[in-house]
């Protein structure tokens, strides 16, 4: 069912014109919502598909209009290994190409969880809070 399609959603997502494809045919709502329903049990998969999505322009910024910020603090915050690396690294990669959501992550007690996750994450995720970090270490309203 449900994880048949998101494997195959992100295995066509890989492929950069179906990206554009995959964010035009809606899949922001679903994978969204799938982020704050534990019990559909899709968080993992609705990340990586989101990873995938936000290295593409357009993924970017239908990511950044879900207002998903908020959903990638709570998850770097409360959610699993897993979860706190993809949500840090679709995190990354909205902040890096948008200043306001980097403002809008430190509104919301980003830095902490991030700073903790530098420390504690899987290598992957200590990449990612940290360039996060020093994202937000170079904004003027920082720390």
């Amino acid at each position: 069912g449900k994880k048949d399609a998101a494997t195959a959603l992100f295995n066509l997502s890989i492929y950069q014109g179906n990206k554009v494809r995959a964010v035009r045919a809606g899949v922001m709502g679903p994978l969204i919502q799938f982020l704050t329903d534990p019990a559909a049990d899709m968080v993992d998969e609705a990340l990586a598909i989101l990873a995938i999505l936000a290295t593409h322009p357009e993924g970017r910024d239908a990511i950044g209009q879900t207002s998903a910020i908020p959903i990638l603090v709570n998850l770097i915050t409360t959610g699993s290994a897993r979860n706190k690396e993809h949500a840090a690294a679709v995190m990354l990669v909205l902040c890096s190409n948008d200043p306001t959501h980097i403002t809008t992550a430190l509104e919301l007690g980003a830095y902490h969880p991030l700073s903790e996750l530098a420390q504690t994450g899987t290598a992957r995720a200590r990449r990612k809070a940290s360039l996060l970090l020093d994202h937000m270490n170079k904004q003027d309203n920082c720390c």
